[in-house]
């Protein structure tokens, strides 16, 4: 007997998170199949009834993130997508910006952990990464006063900020070094959405 489509689309949902937290913490090309069935608690059989590659489920994770762990994000820093404010930017590149985010490896936005790799991916995985980043943009620009001047600029330099401060951060090995780089990115955001 044939699985239903909401045990198929569940199934489908575990693999997908599963990889995205794999990617996230060993990059593309050091998972495998294998390790991302065995972490969804499936065997790789099951891999191409879902997938018809690795790189397919690679566009797929990353593309998962806005509407799953990050909206659970957003939640968290109560962050409302479908009204946003400045208040609602500011609370957004604070938490995105934070010691706690840098720290969840496993649930860290792709723009963050998988730069290189997407620079090297198909372009179905470069399209997704930068939907993701269109994403945050919008929520950003959105947030400003209709009248604010240059607002796409200005929200383009607020993800530029929060997304490159966090991989530089993330990639130091000097600990103290990679925290001014941190809390500089978080200070200039500050400074940038007060003068909002």
């Amino acid at each position: 007997m044939p699985y239903s489509a909401s045990h198929k689309m569940k199934t489908r949902g575990r693999i997908v998170e599963a990889a995205r937290v794999l990617f996230n913490k060993n990059g593309f090309e050091k998972v495998t199949i294998d390790q991302i069935m065995e972490a969804s608690g499936l065997t790789r059989g099951g891999f191409y009834n879902h997938f018809q590659s690795k790189e397919a489920l690679y566009s797929e994770a990353v593309d998962s993130f806005l509407m799953g762990r990050g909206a659970e994000w957003r939640k968290d820093a109560q962050v409302d997508s479908e009204n946003p404010s400045i208040e609602a930017v500011r609370r957004m590149v604070l938490g995105y910006l934070s010691v706690e985010h840098l720290a969840d490896v496993e649930g860290q936005c792709p723009m963050i952990a998988l730069p290189s790799d997407v620079a090297r991916a198909n372009p179905s995985v470069q399209a997704a990464y930068q939907r993701l980043l269109e994403a945050m943009v919008r929520l950003f620009q959105q947030g400003m006063s209709e009248r604010q001047s240059k607002a796409r600029e200005k929200a383009l330099s607020l993800a530029a900020l929060c997304v490159g401060g966090m991989v530089l951060a993330r990639t130091i090995p000097d600990k103290n070094f990679a925290e001014e780089i941190r809390t500089a990115a978080q200070e200039m955001v500050e400074e940038l959405i007060g003068a909002l």
